[in-house]
């Protein structure tokens, strides 16, 4: 067209012409214009989607319709747009719909986002309806995500992400990281990068440049610890505003542990290999007392009980308060679904008006509040609020962690036939996690009930539960797709729920409560974690023996179990009363078994006679015995008896 133009052809048909003629060129594979051109021009897509279909692969354009078509949740215009990305990568790569590979459709849609800064649209539809029709082999990853979602980084990667300037301090945290590799997992082996190379070498380097050596002067060592006192926070204040400020690190001590515990290992292993190690050796900047976290365990437990103690007595208002807010939420969602757009509809207690979606969110259940012009998806209001509902439910229920809960499948349901009566009692099964450790829990009734719907909500048209791949975030890698109970619909696939979207959904939640932090004066802040401190507290108040607690907590030490147990101040004192009631009514009972009664004051009585009559000859009273000076010293006539223990 720029040919045309130099020219002095400005005809308006010719444009038209022009690209009326390059179909059947491209058609035939005579030209391979670049993805930016095809994404960009003027081109027709009917026009060019016809051809192809038409001339080049007729049946590969055949089963990509009809895979769209078969989806009712695929809409016309997410359909269209699926069959011409596939032509424009047939026109710039050449070949037919089954010579496409994965890496052709990453770089269609990076380019269609670049003007954007985002997709326009059903992109993970395009590369599932591809999966399915097996067209990337066995081998490619069944989601989009999970081709985008990048794996555990190597030893290198690791360092190479803080931009450690000095080259032989970086090769040497790399080989260290490699030497405590096969003990580690990927979660801790990424801790320690961090504490090491950002908060250690990089503080360092930034603050003293040109710094290349482990041997601190104790002037450098003792500026990098108080500067590791804080941290940097970025808070946001009730306008709207971010305020940055600094804050004490709460755990301070747990970065100085892998510190201290990298030049230990530098010293030990140049005793075994000098020739690699030694050269490194020097001494700690870190002595043992500075990683002494007795006193910071105690300020934790102290932490941790206030909290439990804030939220137990409120965990009621917030079951009820996501009980009712997916019950409105369902309501609303019903009485939308029957209302035409444009009309107002009222339903639990709420007046909107219906809103007609925008030709590519057919699916979407739209409506606008009259007064304040709000326009609200009630769609994704009502899936919040029933995940809010079953997490909170299955939270306060078992008391798992967070990552527990998000692998619950269709399999954790195991029934169980008790020995003794027959009775069949429904169990569920909790995969290991945090200590490897398998166990199963008691289903009650109530906890029974939210897991059929739960189940009820995610079957598919057939009565299958789908299976979804989860993403460990701890291990960074993608697990087998499962019949996992916590997914949802997003877009034109299902997901599993991740921990991220557990926090947030917990987080909206409580800000419906309208409850307040007694601390800050904010909405009070859930964590899934608080729901098993609360669990294992209540448990254990509710008279539960605390190694049973343990057993189903899942913890390897007693001692664990008893450390999220909450210490409430009213009950010791209600157990000091109890105690001192039950020592009243035994002396009432059967006083001579009373420790302070008069069977021990008599027996002290005889004794301190008995010494008395002896003191009294004339060869004891010249030296009266030392025995005798500390049994009468230690007795007291007004006290009942003698200091000391009985």
């Amino acid at each position: 067209m720029r040919w045309i133009r130099e020219r002095g052809h400005e005809v308006p048909w010719r444009q038209e012409s022009f690209f009326r003629a390059m179909h059947p060129a491209l058609c035939a594979d005579l030209i391979r214009p670049s993805l930016p051109w095809l994404i960009t021009s003027s081109l027709r897509s009917s026009a060019l989607v016809g051809m192809l279909a038409k001339h080049r692969d007729p049946t590969g354009f055949a089963r990509l319709r009809e895979r769209c078509a078969t989806d009712p949740s695929v809409s016309t215009a997410a359909a269209t747009r699926t069959v011409y990305r596939a032509a424009q990568i047939l026109v710039a790569k050449g070949g037919v719909i089954a010579d496409i590979v994965p890496g052709d459709v990453l770089e269609l849609l990076d380019i269609e986002a670049e003007p954007r800064g985002t997709n326009i649209g059903a992109t993970n539809l395009f590369y599932r309806v591809l999966h399915d029709l097996d067209v990337f082999g066995d081998q490619a990853p069944a989601t989009l995500r999970e081709l985008r979602t990048g794996g555990q980084r190597t030893p290198e990667e690791l360092i190479d992400r803080y931009g450690i300037v000095c080259r032989p301090v970086r090769d040497l945290l790399v080989d260290y990281l490699r030497e405590r590799q096969p003990a580690l997992d990927y979660n801790s082996l990424d801790a320690l990068s961090y504490y090491l190379a950002k908060l250690f070498w990089s503080d360092l380097e930034r603050h003293h440049p040109g710094i290349d050596s482990l041997h601190l002067q104790a002037n450098v060592a003792d500026a990098w610890k108080q500067r590791l006192r804080t941290t940097t926070k970025i808070i946001r204040t009730p306008d709207g505003c971010r305020v940055t400020t600094e804050a004490p690190r709460i755990n301070y001590r747990e970065c100085l542990t892998p510190v201290r515990a990298f030049y230990l290992d530098l010293a030990h292993w140049a005793v075994e290999d000098p020739a690699r190690w030694a050269s490194w050796v020097a001494p700690c900047p870190i002595g043992s007392e500075e990683i002494n976290r007795k006193k910071d365990k105690r300020r934790r437990k102290s932490r941790m009980d206030a909290r439990t103690r804030e939220r137990l007595p409120v965990l009621p208002i917030l079951v009820r308060s996501v009980d009712q807010r997916r019950k409105d939420a369902a309501l609303v969602l019903a009485a939308a679904r029957d209302t035409a757009p444009g009309e107002t509809f009222t339903a639990a207690g709420q007046t909107l008006v219906r809103v007609a979606p925008r030709r590519s969110a057919t699916a979407k259940v739209l409506a606008e509040d009259p007064v304040t012009g709000q326009r609200r998806d009630l769609g994704r209001e009502e899936d919040h609020a029933f995940w809010a509902f079953a997490i909170v439910e299955v939270l306060r229920a078992t008391g798992t962690r967070v990552e527990e809960l998000t692998e619950l499948s269709h399999h954790s349901l195991i029934p169980y036939r008790l020995p003794t009566t027959g009775e069949l009692i429904p169990l569920l099964q909790i995969v290991p996690s945090k200590t490897d450790t398998e166990r199963l829990l008691v289903v009650s009734p109530e906890l029974a009930e939210v897991l059929s719907t739960i189940i009820r909500r995610v079957r598919d048209n057939i009565g299958r539960v789908p299976l979804v791949p989860a993403y460990d975030h701890y291990e960074r890698t993608w697990l087998p797709p499962a019949p996992l109970l916590f997914q949802r619909h997003c877009g034109y696939e299902n997901r599993a729920i991740s921990s991220g979207a557990v926090r947030k959904i917990l987080t909206t939640a409580l800000a419906h409560t309208g409850l307040t932090d007694s601390v800050t004066g904010g909405p009070l802040h859930f964590t899934p974690h608080d729901f098993r401190r609360l669990f294992i507290t209540d448990a254990v108040l509710g008279s539960l023996p605390p190694h049973i607690a343990q057993v189903i907590a899942g913890h390897q030490d007693i001692n664990v179990t008893l450390g999220y147990k909450a210490v409430y101040p009213d009950e010791a004192v209600q157990a000091h009363l109890a105690f001192l009631a039950r020592r009243r009514a035994i002396v009432r009972v059967r006083p001579h078994l009373h420790s302070g009664v008069q069977p021990h004051v008599q027996s002290s009585r005889r004794v301190v006679e008995t010494f008395e009559e002896r003191s009294d000859h004339p060869s004891v009273r010249q030296r009266p015995s030392r025995r005798v000076r500390r049994v009468t010293a230690s007795y007291d006539p007004g006290s009942g008896g003698m200091d000391g223990p009985a």
